[in-house]
C-alpha cells in the first residue's frame, strides 16, 4: 500500500498537476492539505475519472484537507470533535478545517494540516501550541482504539536541525522553536516514528521551499511534511521518499509530496487466512 501526503496550496489551482501526479504514481491513498476550497466546490469529477473517491473537509480560501483514495474508505471522521466530543477546545479548534481520518484496509490514516503560527510573537503562535495540545489528546484517544496508525500531513515544524537548510540562522524561530518541537513530540509520544528517517538519516532533504528569496532555485528548504507510523506499520515499511521533482513545475505548490510504501497487510496475515480456508474445506 502506498500512502502519499501533499500540501497542494489550492487543489483547484493545481488540479492538473495533482491528477497528473496521481496518474503517474497511482498511490492507494493521497492525503491533501491546504485545499482552499469549500466542500460544494471540490473537484470530485476530476478524481472520479481516474478511479479515485474523495472525502473532504474544506473551507473557502483557507485550510482544507482531503483523502483521495482508490480503495474503500471506512469510518471517515472529520475534526477533533469526532473523538473528543464534549471537549470545548476541540470543537472550537475544529472550526478551521485541518483534520480528517479514515480506515484504509484496517489502517487508521490521519491527515493533518498543522497551523503555521506566523511568528513567535503572534496570536497565531499561541493558537498553534493550543492546537498541538489538542492533537495530543486526540492521538491518545486514537491509540486507545488500537488500530494501526499512519499520521500524515504538513506539520509546519522541523523537528531537528538536520531538517532545515540553515539551522544556525533559523533554529529557535517559527517552525523550529523549542515549544513547537516539544508540543509535537509530546503529541506523537513514544509509539509513532518518522517514516522518512527510518530510511534516510542525512540532512539535505526538504519538502518545502519558500516562494520568497529564491528558496527553490537555491535549494533552501525545510522538511516539514511528515508521515508517522505506529509500530505495526514500521515493521511493514519498505521505503519513504520526497518527490521533489514536482516542485520544479510551472506555478507549483511550495511543497512536494511525501510517499511511504507499506507491505500491508503483512504476508503472515494472508498465510493465516489461506490456512484457515483449507481447514474449512477439509
Amino acid at each position: 500500500m502506498r500512502i502519499a501526503s501533499w500540501n497542494v496550496n489550492s487543489v483547484r489551482s493545481r488540479l492538473e498537476q495533482v491528477t497528473a501526479w496521481l496518474e503517474q504514481n497511482q498511490p492507494e491513498l493521497l492525503c491533501l492539505q491546504e485545499t482552499k476550497v469549500e466542500d460544494g466546490s471540490f473537484p470530485h469529477e476530476a478524481f472520479r475519472a481516474l478511479g479515485y473517491q474523495a472525502e473532504i473537509s474544506g473551507q473557502k480560501a483557507y485550510n482544507g484537507v482531503a483523502l483521495i483514495s482508490r480503495v474503500p474508505l471506512d469510518d471517515v471522521q472529520i475534526g477533533f470533535g469526532a473523538l473528543l466530543g464534549g471537549d470545548a477546545d476541540a470543537e472550537r479548534l475544529g472550526e478551521q478545517k485541518r483534520v480528517i481520518s479514515a480506515l484504509v484496509d484496517g489502517v487508521r490514516v490521519l491527515n493533518l494540516y498543522v497551523p503555521n503560527g506566523s511568528s513567535l510573537t503572534s496570536e497565531k503562535y499561541a493558537y498553534k501550541l493550543e492546537w498541538l495540545a489538542c492533537l495530543q489528546r486526540y492521538l491518545a484517544e486514537l491509540e486507545r482504539q488500537g488500530d494501526p496508525l499512519c499520521v500524515v500531513g504538513d506539520f509546519n515544524i522541523a523537528l531537528e536541525a538536520r531538517d532545515i537548510h540553515n539551522p544556525a540562522r533559523l533554529e529557535g524561530g517559527i517552525m523550529a522553536s523549542d515549544a513547537e518541537r516539544l508540543a509535537l513530540r509530546q503529541a506523537l509520544g513514544e509509539g509513532l516514528q518518522d517514516s522518512f528517517r527510518l530510511f534516510e538519516p542525512a540532512s539535505g532533504h526538504w519538502s518545502w521551499w519558500d516562494y520568497r528569496s529564491g528558496g527553490w532555485d537555491l535549494d533552501r528548504g525545510w522538511r516539514i511534511d511528515h508521515i508517522y507510523l505506529s509500530e505495526e506499520l514500521v515493521e511493514c515499511a519498505t521505503g519513504c521518499v520526497i518527490d521533489k521533482a514536482v516542485r520544479g513545475n510551472e506555478k507549483p505548490s511550495d511543497h512536494a509530496p511525501v510517499v511511504v510504501n507499506l507491505a500491508w497487510p503483512p504476508a503472515g496475515d494472508d498465510e493465516d487466512e489461506d490456512e484457515g480456508e483449507g481447514e474449512d474445506e477439509e
